[in-house]
């Protein structure tokens, strides 16, 4: 099975897997960008994962129900409120993604030093469901 994993390890990814858990998340977005440079496929409706925290251990079974391959400046207030992060607009959501995304973690991961996101850029905004709790 797919491992679901949200964020690099460590304080974002806990929170944002607390955020699944109490049922507050349900979106998330990721760079089609990243999919490509690692080669991995994109989402599939249907597909199930298992969300891992930080410390790689399983604690929930995710189904994907909406995969959207959408430019960046098409990401709705819906969305943005359903990535269960506090997100009030999609100028909060987008500035918060932006930092992340042109983060030195993020830069690093992507091997490019001065790797940026705009409008244009293509995001994959995904919904899900918890079919299955761990433990």
């Amino acid at each position: 099975m797919k491992k679901a994993e949200f964020a690099f390890p460590g304080p974002l990814r806990d929170k944002l897997v607390a955020a699944i858990l109490r049922g507050e998340k349900t979106s998330t977005t990721g760079l089609v960008a990243e999919y490509e440079k690692y080669g991995e496929e994109l989402p599939r409706v249907g597909e199930r994962e298992l969300m891992i925290d930080s410390a790689g251990e399983g604690l929930a079974v995710l189904e994907t129900t909406e995969v959207r391959v959408i430019p960046l400046s098409e990401v709705d207030l819906q969305h943005a409120l359903d990535e269960g992060e506090g997100f009030t607009s999609v100028a909060e959501w987008r500035a918060d993604h932006t930092d992340y995304w042109q983060s030195a973690e993020m830069r690093a991961a992507m091997e490019d030093p001065e790797f940026t996101v705009d409008d244009t850029t293509m995001v994959v905004a995904t919904r899900f469901v918890i079919v299955e709790r761990i433990g």
